[in-house]
């Protein structure tokens, strides 16, 4: 699903971000991306978000080289990529609706379709009842689910999360957790930046460490 063959990113000025990194994912695997502060984990995640292009080497999605989509195709390649953020990134004068509808208007879907979707997205993270709210009247577990919720509404084939439980005290975290397996058990491919050691270990993953922009170990099982 995901392979990365031999990714250098370099950037202007000469910082090697990452170095010469290979690994495989399979389809609906759920794994952890750990590492000190600057290992290379974000600038990791931007390359399968098309935010940014690798220096060297190649990136294949479902066999794909994504390197060489033009820039009209990677708006199409990204609908099948959801993220989630550590501080959310809401629209806090948007409904609750509204937030998680953003990225099925951006792409054109119909009315009818965005309204089914949506409610089927914030069922699934337990937010149904709190679809006409705006963000500040909910926790700070509730706002990462509504972002989670966005994350999932276009049914994404993988799943990005940047530190998804980094503002979120132990239980929170675990319930978090727990909505990313359930995604992972309907096939999605997870993939999970975090500093949190706790939650790591709690969790029987993958962990695929980096250590300025090298893979140092990487839990597969698999040797993929």
């Amino acid at each position: 699903m995901i392979r990365f063959d031999n990714i250098s990113k370099r950037y202007p000025g000469g910082f090697e971000a990452l170095n010469n990194i290979s690994f495989e994912m399979d389809a609906g695997e759920m794994a952890f991306l750990t590492g000190h502060s600057g290992a290379g984990k974000s600038t990791l995640l931007k390359l399968l978000m098309l935010m940014e292009r690798p220096s060297s080497g190649n990136l294949l999605i479902n066999g794909q080289n994504i390197n060489r989509l033009s820039s009209a195709q990677i708006p199409i390649y990204r609908r099948q990529v959801g993220v989630v953020f550590q501080n959310h990134q809401l629209l806090l004068e948007r409904t609750v609706f509204d937030n998680v509808a953003l990225p099925l208007q951006v792409s054109g879907y119909p009315r009818s379709e965005i309204g089914r979707r949506v409610r089927a997205a914030l069922d699934g993270v337990g937010l149904l009842d709190k679809e006409q709210q705006k963000p500040l009247a909910l926790s700070g577990g509730e706002q990462q689910r509504v972002g989670i919720a966005r994350a999932v509404v276009h049914k994404p084939r993988i799943l990005l999360a940047d530190e998804p439980t980094g503002n979120l005290d132990p239980q929170l975290s675990s319930e978090i957790m727990a909505l990313f397996s359930r995604f992972q058990n309907v096939g999605v491919t997870v993939l999970i930046a975090t500093h949190d050691i706790n939650l790591i270990n709690q969790m029987q993953l993958r962990i695929m460490r980096l250590n300025e922009g090298q893979l140092m170990d990487d839990g597969a099982d698999h040797g993929g």
